[in-house]
């Protein structure tokens, strides 16, 4: 499984069979515990809403459920400026963009890759998309536009797993390996228990190593803090949430500095969480940067704003001819059914209660009759 933090208050999964979960993404502010999964034996798609200050019971409902794909979800990934916008991959070789405020499907690129999809990143304003895939090629699509942007062949010669993903120049990093099975730059595997990391520059050779943390356990998962989350008092620079079989722990890196001030270098301006597009925008065509802020005096979090899921109504919705792919005939569960089954719970308690009610007027009367014999009986 994997996971990765993003800026908002709402939650994606992937409900199971067995519980199992494989992969993750999630989108919230600090105050939130996010998590997105598949599975092998993948259903569906849930969003589920976190209260402000986290959960006192457990959620057993979520805000909306989305269905679409034939095979298991590997992958999720929330638009990193639009808001309720949800890209989800798949064994089934398709990619489906989601707008998760109404639960529909918008956009399926079904016919991109003819192999497993390893990995998807977004550009920094979400205008592209990269793919790295088992046929060795890595991909730059245009979502909106269904059409690939640039093809690289052989981005990697080696038979293994490799990984693509957007830097905020808008270059594309790519892990993976040699046609010896050597390794080239970093593996990102479940089964390693460390964590290389580097330093991309403008100068050569570009790619700069740094350290290697490393552990006993294998990563099952792991989920990144963005950098509004991390105490800029104590310079810290990184901190993962590492998945272990029966744990989450938290692992935090440092830059040691003796001074008291803020540290520039370390903490230019970052993503906040405010989206800066809404869903219909960026469906329409519009691109927006993300909204940064600065953290030297700290990141305060602002009001959170609620999914708020509607449905459209079918009927209102024009055909249109030159759709490259009609998704209208995809089952969704949304809101509306959820709304339903609590309905069902309530009025199954209410039932319980009256049924509670009843029963202690018999009591009563019983044990008022047992008072006035027992009288009789001492009389």
């Amino acid at each position: 499984p994997r996971s990765a933090f993003h800026p908002e208050t709402t939650v994606c999964s992937v409900y199971t069979q067995r519980g199992f979960t494989q992969d993750g993404h999630s989108k919230c502010d600090n105050k939130s515990r996010p998590l997105s999964c598949g599975s092998p034996f993948f259903l569906f798609q849930q969003v589920w809403q976190i209260p402000e200050n986290g959960l006192t019971l457990s959620l057993t409902e979520p805000v909306v459920i989305l269905e679409g794909h034939s095979k298991r979800v590997g992958i999720v990934a929330w638009h990193p400026t639009a808001r309720n916008v949800l890209l989800s991959a798949g064994c089934d070789n398709a990619i489906i963009i989601w707008n998760v405020g109404t639960g529909e499907a918008l956009i399926n690129l079904d016919d991109m890759h003819s192999d497993m999809i390893y990995n998807v990143s977004w550009n920094r304003n979400g205008s592209l998309i990269c793919t790295a895939s088992k046929d060795k090629k890595v991909r730059v699509i245009d979502p909106r536009k269904q059409e690939i942007v640039a093809e690289k062949e052989k981005a990697h010669e080696g038979a293994r797993p490799m990984r693509a993903i957007f830097l905020a120049d808008g270059n594309v990093f790519t892990t993976g390996f040699s046609r010896m099975s050597e390794r080239q730059l970093a593996l990102w595997n479940p089964g390693d228990s460390s964590i290389r990391y580097f330093e991309i520059t403008d100068e050569s050779p570009y790619v700069h190593y740094l350290n290697t943390f490393s552990s006993k356990e294998p990563q099952r998962g792991m989920g990144y803090m963005p950098k509004r989350g991390l105490d800029v008092n104590k310079c810290e620079i990184a901190r993962f949430f590492k998945l272990h079989e029966r744990k989450c722990e938290p692992i935090i890196m440092t830059v040691p500095r003796k001074s008291d001030l803020f540290q520039d270098d370390l903490y230019p301006d970052t993503a906040g969480p405010e989206a800066a597009l809404e869903a219909e925008e960026w469906f329409e065509g519009k691109n927006a940067d993300p909204l940064l802020i600065s953290l030297k005096h700290g990141y305060i979090p602002g009001k959170n704003r609620d999914l708020k899921v509607v449905k459209k109504n079918i009927l209102d919705s024009k055909p249109t001819a030159n759709k490259k792919c009609d998704l209208i005939s995809i089952p969704k569960k949304t809101a509306d059914a959820a709304s339903g089954q609590n309905e069902a719970k309530l009025d199954e308690i209410l039932k319980e209660i009256k049924s509670i009610k009843d029963t202690i007027c018999n009591q009563d009367e019983r044990i008022s009759k047992l008072e006035q014999q027992m009288a009789k009986i001492a009389a």
